[in-house]
């Protein structure tokens, strides 16, 4: 079946959504805010819902509501107040460091009962390298590089106690057997870590581990280590092509391509007749504020604010790829949809503020629900990453109107079947690799 997971981003992903009348421009920081949103989802049987975060402050704090809850510490508390629904975090791999990361997630999925996430980023843009003693972004190579060791080291971390190390033997008096532990003692080119853990393996022995990035590089990870992949398509042909890579990539690292889950972004708004959504939009669009938004995209491209006319379509002569080192796959996806298109500035402005890039879409519950089927049937996806364009009437709506038609097609569940965010997607828990490990460490 589909599997649907809810992107909560403030008051909605279009950056316009705080200046509705119904939205609460302070909403970023309210715990309540996100407890509603997560049960919403969770009424709708959502697989997951997904934090987005960075280690910088995004954007100016005049375009739209800025700075955000560190994201593991506010999914412990919606892990109180749901009891289903899978909750994934965003967290770099080059801004932090194995060993409190790994215990950080084992924590959450304890705490959650096996529903933990890992969104595995490796941090674009160099504002976020000054937070971190560095003067420049790391190259996009070497950071890949980092965030490879940095998983193999985490798996071992979590590997670190078998799971019949802790006994409990009041009797004997005995609490746990060290002889099921399991120190990783790695030592490779960015990392050295001891070990163990300090945190019991988890319910789900490891949290679902997730992707984002589209580049080369990005795609080779996902394929080695990902089990879920966000990613930004904006057309049928495109969202085919990077799925048959992407499995076919999975494949080679001796995967089934199967239990890699491809779930492009959807930003739908979501209306009772086509007119009515289209009238959403078009107000959404109205709000935006030019002189921000031609701001960031001008960073996006490594360019200056005053070569972006907002009446003219991109200047021909903009970077290459090869002269990006980050976030490579958004660049090029901006690009080519602006050549493609032949948009203005102000037009493509507009296209991105719905939805960063990914595919915006306008129309009737029944609509919304033709095109998620087009794609997953067309094998372009597994599911999706639903994006509302405002929170929380953008959820409730699709929860309402678009999951029931999907539920009545057969094509998404009507209940949970399982505890665990792996069970939610149909994924095997792990089994303990650290034989695996000290055998290859010995020699």
């Amino acid at each position: 079946m589909l599997h649907l997971n809810a992107f909560l981003m403030g008051v909605g992903h279009h950056e316009a959504a705080w200046r509705l009348p119904e939205s609460d421009p302070f909403a970023q920081t309210d715990v309540e805010h996100f407890t509603r949103l997560a049960r919403i989802a969770e009424r709708g049987k959502l697989d997951s819902l997904f934090l987005a975060d960075s280690p910088v402050l995004w954007n100016s704090i005049g375009r739209r509501p800025a700075g955000t809850l560190e994201p593991t510490v506010l999914l412990t508390a919606l892990a109180g107040a749901t009891n289903h629904i899978g909750l994934i975090a965003t967290a770099s791999t080059t801004y932090n460091e194995p060993f409190n990361l790994a215990r950080r997630f084992a924590s959450l999925d304890h705490i959650s009962g096996g529903r933990a996430g890992w969104n595995i980023v490796t941090t674009a843009g160099v504002d976020a390298a000054r937070n971190f003693n560095l003067d420049e972004l790391p190259a996009h190579r070497d950071r890949y590089e980092r965030a490879a060791e940095f998983l193999e080291v985490s798996l071992k971390l979590w590997d670190s106690w078998d799971d019949e190390a802790p006994l409990g033997d009041k009797d004997a008096g005995r609490w746990g057997d060290d002889d099921l532990i399991y120190p990783p003692r790695h030592v490779g080119r960015h990392f050295r870590v001891a070990g163990p853990l300090n945190v019991p393996r988890s319910p789900q022995g490891y949290p679902l581990l997730v992707q984002a990035g589209s580049s080369d590089d990005g795609k080779e990870l996902a394929a080695r280590y990902a089990e879920a992949v966000f990613t930004a398509q904006q057309t049928l042909a495109e969202a085919q092509a990077f799925y048959r890579d992407l499995k076919r990539r999975a494949a080679q690292f001796g995967r089934d391509p199967d239990t890699v889950k491809i779930l492009p972004g959807i930003v739908p708004a979501v209306g009772a007749t086509e007119a009515e959504a289209r009238r959403l939009e078009e107000e959404l669009d109205r709000l935006i504020k030019p002189e921000y938004a031609r701001a960031q995209l001008a960073t996006t491209l490594r360019v200056a604010p005053e070569d972006l006319d907002l009446d003219r379509e991109l200047p021909a002569d903009l970077p290459s790829e090869d002269e990006i080192e980050g976030a490579k796959s958004r660049y090029t996806l901006i690009v080519t949809l602006a050549r493609r298109e032949r948009l203005t500035v102000r037009q493509l402005i507009g296209r991105l503020g719905g939805g960063r890039g990914h595919r915006t879409f306008a129309g009737t519950p029944e609509q919304v629900a033709d095109a998620i089927e087009e794609w997953y049937r067309s094998g372009a996806a597994d599911g999706f990453n639903i994006m509302p364009p405002v929170l929380p009437s953008g959820l409730e709506t699709f929860v309402d109107h678009v999951v029931p038609i999907l539920q009545r097609r057969g094509l998404f569940r009507t209940e949970y079947t399982g505890t665990t965010l792996r069970d939610h997607y149909g994924l095997p828990r792990p089994v303990n690799q650290s034989a695996r490990w000290l055998a290859a460490a010995s020699h």
